[in-house]
């Protein structure tokens, strides 16, 4: 299994980033099954360093904020209208509504032609799908709208990726012996955070403690937020191995 980073940044595309959206890769049937996790604002072009467009299997969005589906728009329009013709729809995991929700945020008129593109299907709190070599297990996080972590496993091994997250029971029962933790540390200790929103370091380092993961890796950092902070605030917590994510780093299982 590979994982790349596409973008990593928190909230908002930032100057060295895009807004969360990773690339899952792991063989199958001869070839390599990419499935795309969050595809949000500013990551459809750097993506298609790593990937062509058409080869993309399937979709994971965790949830339905700007920063972790808005590019779907300009998926939709390369599959839809390539010269070389049409994309066969591809599967999309999300939350309820959102093939609706993604064409109204394209504009007027693509409702159908959204619909037809893509074939969404709604996530199951702690159900689990088979996805090529991946089996994809979703379970409901705490934020303002409908989110989902989810765990990726293949032969090669397992990834957990929180979404986004307030502190979730949930959340750390999923983390339980993954191999890589691909955990959101939005907050830092020393604010005064809203609850249900998203992760401190500290909070993030405190979940792959308590399941043992083989390996942290800490994203969703917002441009504003000192990222020697967050190190700290992980460190906290937690004294195995981990990092930072930046665009265009990979991890291999």
């Amino acid at each position: 299994m590979k994982l790349t980073v596409i973008g990593c940044a928190g909230s908002f595309a930032g100057p060295d980033s895009p807004a969360s959206c990773y690339l899952v890769e792991a063989p199958f049937e001869g070839r390599s099954y990419r499935l795309l996790v969050d595809l949000g604002s500013g990551a459809f072009g750097p993506l298609q360093r790593h990937s062509t467009i058409r080869d993309i299997d399937a979709i994971a969005l965790s949830h339905l904020h700007a920063d972790h589906c808005f590019d779907m728009s300009g998926f939709y329009v390369v599959s839809r209208y390539h010269p070389d013709g049409a994309f066969d729809p591809i599967p999309v995991l999300a939350p309820e509504g959102a093939g609706e929700f993604l064409a109204a945020a394209y504009g007027s008129g693509e409702n159908a032609g959204m619909l037809q593109q893509f074939d969404f299907r709604a996530w199951q709190d702690g159900g689990t799908v088979q996805l090529g070599p991946f089996s994809v297990t979703s379970v409901r996080v705490n934020h303002p709208v409908p989110a989902f972590a989810i765990r990726i496993t293949s032969s090669a091994g397992t990834l957990v990726y929180s979404g986004d997250t307030g502190r979730s029971e949930a959340l750390a029962e999923l983390a339980e012996g993954a191999d890589l933790f691909l955990c959101e540390a939005s907050f830092v200790e020393s604010a005064n955070n809203p609850p249900d929103l998203h992760l401190t370091g500290a909070e993030a380092g405190s979940y792959a403690a308590r399941g043992s993961v083989g390996r942290l890796l800490v994203t969703h950092i917002p441009s504003w937020t000192d990222p020697n902070e967050v190190e700290a605030d992980v460190k906290s917590t937690w004294d195995g191995l981990f990092e930072l994510v930046a665009a265009g780093s990979t991890y291999e299982l």
